[in-house]
């Protein structure tokens, strides 16, 4: 018999009622609805954020904002989340984590300028990192042993369709603009999503008894948020602001802020009060190891896949749904490469999976840097599509195996904390790598588009001269190309027409042909630049990751050591 709450809901079975909890398959359906609403917002300003940005205005950090926004609060708050789930149930921190987010998303959708969207999403990853802990402790508390495999298993689908999904579905709301919302529609989306898993959870989710509160490590939060805010604020804002010296300092005092976080959680856990990471993990080397290429790994795909999206879109001028069409085979064979693993490659090869992973990602980051390099900007999506899909199917080997090899020397009692542990640096390598990667591709892009002008001023001087200018006014009118140019790729603010660029075009209907041609040749050139450069950053992470593997234990630990 399952036993009954002061409310009347039934509770989770206890080891004296054995029976498994009679509602469990569709409180598991609340569950998988919090991850699909997690992933696809997690995944949907890869195709959505140029957009965004051209209707809300600013600089192309906004962009980096727009995604680092939510994935740091999440992987920030993502353990104190599971910890709450502790202190004041599990059932409780789920409703006001899914009805936040769903508010959150409203939020998002009704923003009317960048930094509203920003904090609007900081919001969202916040309340994500709330409701994404709950579902494991709950998953566990209402399936009997035999069948936890199966609620598990479920994870993986519902994650690859919304994976897979999540970009096209963002192409798809915005190119239809429905009910004339545009963009908009990309979190209002959100709103039946949640309210059915937030009226499924409060009907058939089990109250959670908590036993024993354990106090909140109010310290190692703020210390830990502040360090990790300190070092990626200048790194999405350097580039804009010429990298005044300020942000050097910030970013120093923040690896002097993370270093007091790890002597101030050693002097708690000495004096047996609760802390915000537990240390008994930190003092397994594999384990670390895991963690260390979990970061490099993740920020060198999140940030890929980023700015991949800014390319195709802000820099070729593809519509969201070709774009989200054409990043397709990513994450379609993602989803084959992580079955391989999990049915073959993975028992087979151990560590030496991951590897091969790497190896694939960084042949097929290759294949993706000489296809637009070859192709100058004038891509078709099927030129796109064999680079694609490899990297996606190194990625899908990589990271199926990834977080059971880095729990190798985890004890079953820990695979609980050491997991969250690993997804919130997994979000916080998200975050990491979107302000790193499009660092280097925003700050080349600014940077170099006269240059790009003056590479090509042989071609335009003959257009020029065809269509009857002379030598002179060449001159003056490469001149204002190129001042125009460099001012629009590094304003803040695309509604804003740079002053530079308010001479108007020239009177006769020839040259301006020639200039407006010359001047979108030069952009996709520049942002071609840019792009090839960040897939050099990528390729060296991913190779650091590559060579950090081989800290990491050489097979995952068999299933039945952890019974």
């Amino acid at each position: 018999m399952t036993s009954v709450t002061e409310q009347g809901t039934p509770s989770a079975p206890t080891e004296e009622t054995p029976e498994p909890y009679r509602h469990r398959w569709v409180a598991l359906a609340a569950i998988l609805g919090v991850e699909v609403m997690d992933l696809l917002d997690g995944t949907i300003m890869n195709v959505a954020a140029p957009t965004i940005r051209e209707d809300l205005g600013g600089g192309f950090t906004v962009i980096q904002w727009m995604t680092a926004g939510y994935t740091l609060p999440f992987a920030v708050l993502l353990i104190v989340g599971g910890r709450l789930g502790d202190m004041f149930g599990r059932k409780r921190m789920f409703l006001v984590g899914a009805a936040g987010f769903t508010l959150a998303s409203l939020l998002c959708a009704v923003v009317q300028d960048p930094w509203q969207m920003i904090a609007a999403r900081a919001l969202q990853g916040g309340l994500g990192a709330l409701m994404i802990p709950q579902g494991l402790g709950l998953i566990k508390t209402m399936f009997p042993r035999k069948e936890q495999a199966a609620a598990f298993g479920a994870f993986g689908p519902v994650m690859g369709l919304s994976a897979v999904g999540g970009p096209i579905l963002a192409g798809f709301l915005i190119d239809t603009d429905l009910f004339d919302t545009g963009w908009r529609m990309v979190f209002l989306i959100n709103l039946p999503i949640g309210l059915a898993t937030v009226f499924a959870a409060l009907r058939y989710l089990p109250e959670a008894r908590v036993d024993s509160r354990p106090r909140l490590d109010l310290g190692g939060i703020v210390l830990v948020t502040t360090g990790v805010l300190l070092l990626v604020l200048p790194l999405v804002q350097g580039h804009e602001l010429d990298w005044p010296a300020w942000t050097f300092v910030m970013m120093a005092v923040a690896v002097v802020i993370l270093a007091l976080f790890a002597w101030y959680e050693v002097r708690r856990e000495r004096r047996g009060e609760a802390a915000v990471i537990e240390l008994s993990l930190m003092r397994k080397p594999r384990f670390l190891a895991g963690l260390l290429v979990a970061l490099v790994f993740f920020s060198g795909t999140a940030g890929m896949s980023l700015m991949l999206g800014v390319y195709l879109q802000a820099g070729l001028g593809w519509s969201p749904t070709r774009t989200a069409a054409t990043m397709m085979p990513w994450a379609l064979f993602l989803v084959v490469g992580a079955i391989l693993t999990g049915a073959v490659l993975g028992a087979k090869l151990g560590r030496k999976a991951l590897h091969l992973g790497l190896l694939v990602m960084i042949a097929g980051v290759l294949l993706m840097r000489y296809t637009v390099g070859r192709h100058h900007g004038d891509l078709s999506s099927w030129d796109m599509v064999p680079s694609v899909a490899v990297s996606g199917l190194g990625m899908g080997i990589m990271i199926g195996l990834l977080f059971d090899i880095s729990l190798a020397d985890v004890e079953p009692e820990e695979s609980g904390t050491g997991g969250g542990v690993l997804t919130a640096v997994q979000q916080l390598g998200f975050g990491i790598g979107v302000a790193l990667v499009g660092t280097v591709f925003f700050g080349f892009v600014g940077a170099n588009a006269a240059a790009t002008v003056t590479g090509r001023e042989s071609v335009v001087r003959t257009q020029l001269a065809e269509v009857g200018v002379p030598a002179g006014a060449q001159d003056q009118i490469l001149a204002d190309l190129k001042r125009c140019l460099t001012d629009t790729e590094n304003q803040k603010d695309v509604a804003v027409t740079p002053e530079s660029c308010q001479r108007g075009e020239p009177a006769d209907a020839a040259v301006a042909q020639v200039v407006r041609a010359a001047g979108a040749d030069a952009h996709r050139r520049t942002f071609t630049d840019g792009i090839e450069r960040s897939f050099l950053l990528v390729i060296g992470l991913l190779g650091l990751s590559f060579v950090l593997a081989f800290l990491l234990p050489p097979r995952a630990r068999e299933e039945s050591e952890g019974h």
